[in-house]
């Protein structure tokens, strides 16, 4: 029974990091700052309440190393070795955050208790881990690339800090449109 389990876990781990794989590609920039939506967010979050911890940040960072294979190298986007596996195995990896929630989540809606608290601030961790680590690798990394007039570090800031408040605000509203359904999503049924 614990292998059938474990093999459902990572069966549904599977289906989830091609999910977030596949709206990669949905078109996701906004404006000249590149502020970008990840939408790939949603299901993984949604899955480290369903799985818990563990299995949030594996899936976090198989996709990770997934976006860096198929889409971070043949864009030109990894510079050097550490801040690929900063930007793109890590930073996905700790959206796996939103899984420390995971028994407050299953308790509360099995009990029918209000969750949009929980399920914003789990999100609002996970997705602020993430762009933290895009700003360490920004301010580092990237902060060549800013204006010669602007700190590399302000420069990060506005970039990531956009793309982390942009992603927040859409992570927020998506969770409350899924609120009637979250049961079926978040829930294990034996």
């Amino acid at each position: 029974m614990m292998q059938k389990n474990k093999l459902l876990v990572t069966v549904e781990g599977a289906v989830i990091v091609a999910l977030a794989m596949a709206l990669t590609y949905i078109p996701h920039s906004i404006g000249v700052s590149s502020i970008e939506l990840q939408y790939g967010i949603i299901p993984l979050i949604i899955y480290a309440w369903r799985r818990g911890l563990g299995a949030g940040i594996t899936a976090g960072v198989v996709w990770g190393l997934l976006d860096l294979i198929l889409r971070g190298l043949s864009k030109g986007s990894v510079l050097n070795l550490w801040q690929g596996i900063l930007e793109y195995p890590v930073a996905f990896g700790v959206l796996g955050l939103a899984g420390l929630w995971s028994r407050q989540m299953q308790l509360r809606l099995q009990t029918n208790k209000q969750t949009y608290w929980i399920m914003l601030w789990s999100s609002l961790v996970s997705v602020c881990a993430k762009y933290l680590l895009h700003f360490f690798a920004g301010g580092l990394v990237w902060g060549a690339y800013a204006p010669k007039s602007m700190n590399p570090w302000v420069y990060s800031l506005i970039v990531n800090g956009g793309s982390a408040v942009a992603n927040i605000v859409m992570v927020a509203i998506i969770f409350l449109l899924l609120k009637k359904v979250l049961k079926q999503l978040v829930l294990v049924k034996d």
